[in-house]
């Protein structure tokens, strides 16, 4: 017998609307209420596609590996060096990205007994309300929006910055953009406003490096500390698989979820009360591990004021604590690049090496201030 054919699938709407095939449920009918604001839909690759045009390769694979590992053992306390993720508010220009890892990578290793340095390779800005959204986003800063140039042209800077020897760190907003990049990156954060979001602590239960989420933009320390228990648990939510499909998310959870200070509105939250306060907050989550072990101080944001030069005061002042024996704290962030301070996002006319977001100390303070981290680590590990 000759089997009857198998019937095409009913067509569907990009708002995910299934056809009946019922001559009231035309294109025409669906074009009513489908995609009213939606200009355009311009597929993107596969990640497994790019991931192929751009592999990682075994020697960077090794790095990422061994960089995970140690990121985790320092943040557990059983490596007592300090995590410091230094390096740009977010990479606009590729080259100046590049030359500073390069820089980066030979302090890194001149200081690697006392210091685990990992670069700040951040590819995506939150914004409070409008402006521009980093390298992935707009590549061209020119608001085209060339996500598939931003896409590729970032994980090319990841894999420069690996082969310059030093481990990567990038904060994920968008939820399948790691898909492309996260084979690569040793250290990841949930930013302040994405701290209590659902799809946010869902995706840093199934990323498989240790992730710091931020205290909330006003301060609030219980949401990260909540934000670390959630993605310590399993899930399962919508995603996307390597081959670009939509997919049902199954992760294990990741128990190295950790607090970050940030400071916020309320005002910083670097200090010695503040860092035993939030301690006592992270020590209820039930947790251990690196989640009640310590935390990481950001010197910028809040706690600085978005001032590059107040953001190298706290940079000293944590040091001298951290030298006089403090614990608590495992890592501390800086926002860094080769000229102090900040401009504009343009698409040409920019100075070479100056931030287009926040406000950056220069290279020169930078070089000076691992230095005297370093000597601070060593000063906490005699005592």
């Amino acid at each position: 017998p000759v089997p009857s054919p198998t019937p095409a699938p009913a067509p569907a709407t990009t708002d995910g609307a299934t056809s009946t095939g019922d001559p009231g449920d035309s294109p025409e009918l669906q074009a009513r209420t489908s995609d009213l604001r939606v200009r355009a839909l311009d597929a993107l690759p596969a990640p497994r596609a790019m991931l192929a045009d751009l592999p990682l390769g075994a020697t960077r694979s090794d790095l990422v590996t061994t960089s995970r590992r140690e990121v985790r053992d320092v943040l557990a306390g059983d490596d007592h060096r300090l995590l410091v993720i230094v390096g740009p508010c977010s990479v606009h220009d590729p080259e100046a990205a590049l030359e500073y890892a390069g820089r980066l990578a030979a302090v890194a290793h001149e200081l690697a007994d006392d210091l685990m340095v990992v670069m700040r390779v951040y590819f995506e800005k939150p914004r409070t309300t409008v402006g521009w959204k980093g390298l992935i986003n707009d590549p061209h800063l020119d608001g085209s929006h060339d996500v598939h140039h931003g896409l590729r042209l970032a994980r090319e800077v990841l894999l420069g910055v690996l082969d310059a020897g030093v481990p990567a760190a990038c904060e994920f907003l968008e939820p399948t953009s790691p898909q492309y990049i996260a084979d690569a990156v040793s250290w990841g954060a949930i930013g302040a406003r994405n701290a209590e979001s659902q799809v946010h602590r869902q995706l840093a239960s199934g990323l498989s490096m240790p992730v710091g989420f931020k205290n909330a933009t006003d301060g609030d320390v219980q949401i990260a500390v909540d934000g670390c228990i959630t993605a310590a648990s399993e899930h399962t939510f919508f995603g996307m698989d390597s081959l670009g499909r939509a997919a049902a998310v199954e992760t294990a959870g990741n128990p190295d979820c950790h607090v970050i200070l940030r400071g916020g509105r309320s005002g910083p939250n670097y200090g010695a009360d503040d860092v035993a306060a939030a301690l006592a907050v992270a020590r209820t989550s039930g947790r251990g591990g690196v989640t009640e072990h310590g935390l990481v101080v950001d010197a910028s944001h809040g706690n600085s004021g978005k001032s590059h030069v107040r953001q190298a005061e706290v940079v000293r002042e944590v040091s001298a604590r951290l030298a006089e024996g403090e614990q608590g704290i495992t890592g501390l962030m800086m926002e860094s690049f080769l000229v102090a301070g900040a401009q504009k996002p343009a698409p040409s006319g920019l100075v070479y090496g100056q931030s287009v977001t926040d406000a950056c100390i220069d290279w020169d303070t930078t070089a000076d201030l691992l230095q005297e981290l370093a000597a601070a680590v060593r000063a906490r590990r005699a005592l």
